[in-house]
């Protein structure tokens, strides 16, 4: 069996797996302090899952991980759900599904897991009380080459869901999360969508995408209010997108620039950027004033004072961590951990999922 995967569906997971103004100021972080081994194994506990990790969620009592999988790409069809113990990271569940799962949020007053199904431009619904596939939704957009829009990240917001779609141009899908039905497409969403964020402090989303743009959303109108190009006319990719309500600052994670932006949440302005290389994922704790990061080519998981922007902290996870998911109390960091892929598609072993303890 041959699984079909178009170079704009292999971008998907890529950008999964896992930019200058003339006028911002740089910040240059500190340098990591070493940490030594003791600590680090006792702060981290890291298993080997599966093939295909990309993000997860947790249930609403915090009981339960979630981790979206598309399982192999190589002569492997579907993916899986893993149900996780989020304290010792063993096995408690799986859901097998027909399709390869990618994004994931999760409706913590119905359980409802949403998670994309990026290779067939799709999203799909699954009861985590029983594991199954309640409903599912496939949008009918295709490019020039046939292939589905990748659908990448998932946002549920006031019983609706916003689906990034990976396309040139790409858009922004609008569904009723009870009746999965598509409510409205926002179109001319920039070179392939990538991270949606929402704010409660300015009822806005804001949406990175990769033409070095972040596009912001009235969700009421389902509107594009503004377009802001932080970097200018320099080559970037937008990827992930986490704020800090008290302070009206975004943090933006930029590939081919090689930073992250801190962003002022109302006018979109440049307020530093940080040289922290090749960032994929980031996640802000209020509770610890601190900015997370993971570094996929240089396999590192970066933790900053949001104030100074020195680092804090920084693990070593190769070869390549990838998602961050923080626990409602700020004290517990989760990543997936990605293995290359070879040119055939395949890879050299299993994907892990690590547990970090902030307090240790």
């Amino acid at each position: 069996m041959k699984v079909k995967i178009s170079a704009l569906a292999l971008l998907v997971a890529v950008t999964l797996s896992g930019c200058t103004s003339h006028s911002a100021e740089t910040a240059k972080p500190a340098a990591a302090p070493e940490k030594a081994s003791a600590a680090q194994d006792a702060a981290l506990q890291q298993r080997k899952l599966a093939d295909g990790l990309y993000e997860m969620a947790l249930g609403p009592k915090g009981d339960a991980l979630y981790v979206a999988s598309t399982e192999g790409f190589k002569d492997v069809q579907g993916g899986m759900i893993y149900k996780l113990d989020p304290k010792t990271l063993k096995t408690t569940g799986a859901t097998h599904t027909d399709l390869k799962n990618f994004g994931a949020d999760l409706d913590p007053r119905s359980g409802i897991l949403y998670v994309t199904n990026s290779l067939d431009g799709g999203v799909s619904a699954i009861n985590t009380a029983d594991g199954k596939v309640q409903a599912r939704v496939m949008f009918k957009e295709r490019n020039k080459e046939g292939f589905p829009y990748g659908a990448r990240q998932v946002l549920l917001l006031d019983g609706m869901l916003y689906i990034g779609g990976v396309a040139d141009p790409g858009v922004i899908w609008v569904v009723d999360a009870k009746t999965m039905k598509l409510k409205k497409t926002i179109q001319n969403a920039g070179k392939w969508v990538t991270g949606l964020h929402y704010s409660a402090q300015t009822k806005r989303l804001y949406v990175a995408n990769g033409g070095g743009e972040v596009l912001v959303i009235n969700p009421r109108t389902n509107r594009i209010e503004k377009r802001w190009k932080p970097l200018g006319e320099k080559d970037a990719l937008l990827l992930n997108v986490a704020e800090d309500s008290a302070t009206g600052r975004l943090f933006v994670t930029g590939s081919k620039a090689k930073t992250t932006l801190v962003l002022d949440i109302h006018t979109g302005a440049v307020i530093k950027q940080l040289p922290t290389g090749d960032a994929l994922g980031v996640k802000f704790n209020a509770k610890r004033n601190e900015i997370y990061l993971t570094q996929r080519d240089a396999g590192k998981v970066l933790s900053l004072d949001a104030t100074s922007y020195a680092v804090k902290n920084s693990w070593s996870l190769p070869p390549h961590p990838n998602s961050l998911l923080l626990s409602a109390d700020g004290n517990t960091l989760f990543v997936t951990v990605k293995q290359s892929f070879n040119k055939d598609h395949s890879t050299n072993g299993p994907d892990s999922i690590v547990r970090i303890d902030l307090n240790k």
